[in-house]
Order: C-alpha cells, then sequence, then structure tokens
C-alpha cells in the first residue's frame, strides 16, 4: 500500500503520538505501507513542524530528529503531472503526489482535501477512517 501524510498529520501525530493521527502513522509503518513525499510536500511538512508556535510543546530538536526519521524512511517521488483542482490551491501538491507516486490513499485532516475523495481512485480519507479501513 502507498499512502501520503498531510501535514496537519504530522503535527497532530508530534503533538500527541496516541491521537488518530499518531496511531495512522504508526500503523503505515514500513512493514504495513510505503510513505510517499516530494520535495514540495517535505517543505511543507518542514516548514509547519518547524514553527515557531509548536516551541512550548516540544523542542526544535525533537522536530527536526522526527522530520529526519520520517523523511529517511519516505520514498521521494518526481512529480510527473502538474493538477489544479483543489479548492485551496495548495494542497494540489499531494494530489501531484498521489497520482504520481500511484498511491492508494492520502491520509489528511484538511477539508480542502477530503472533499474530492476519492480522486483518480485514490482515496483521501482522515486518520481515523483510514485505521478503520486498513
Amino acid at each position: 500500500m502507498r499512502v501520503i501524510f498531510d501535514s496537519n498529520v504530522l503535527i497532530r501525530t508530534l503533538l500527541d503520538e496516541y491521537s488518530f493521527s499518531g496511531q495512522a502513522l504508526l500503523k503505515a509503518s514500513p512493514l504495513h505501507a510505503e510513505v510517499h513525499i516530494s520535495n514540495s510536500t517535505i517543505a511543507e511538512a518542514i516548514e509547519v513542524v518547524m514553527r515557531q508556535k509548536f516551541d512550548r510543546y516540544l523542542s526544535r530538536n525533537a522536530r527536526q530528529l522526527f522530520l529526519e526519521v520520517y523523511e529517511a524512511n519516505a520514498s521521494k517521488e518526481k512529480i510527473t503531472r502538474q493538477i489544479k483542482a483543489c479548492r485551496d490551491p495548495k494542497d494540489d501538491m499531494y494530489l501531484e503526489l498521489a497520482v504520481s507516486g500511484k498511491a492508494d490513499c492520502i491520509i489528511t485532516n484538511d477539508e480542502d482535501l477530503l472533499t474530492l475523495n476519492p480522486f483518480e481512485d485514490i482515496s483521501i480519507v482522515a486518520p481515523k477512517e483510514f485505521l478503520d479501513r486498513y
């Protein structure tokens, strides 16, 4: 199974590893799924996770280590198709990654993406639904 995680799932995982987001990321470990990233999705993850507002919850070093491990365990995909389908254009990068990487599922808490489910036979689900389904 090939999966993609939105950056909002990553930050929720960091803030509460027992959340549905944290459980979904754990379930998609290398033994069960292939996590895919692109240059743009990892850049967004870094920008979001390293925001100063999260300093009071986790050290910058802990967040940096999380990102390094996440990136090291993911497969980086080259984007082969540009897509403009999401009502929030910055979320199109997840659709592009999913299509380019032939993903089975995008896991997100973002309504702008969830309303597109399914997108070209790719499931777009919230973390709880991912856990229930897979």
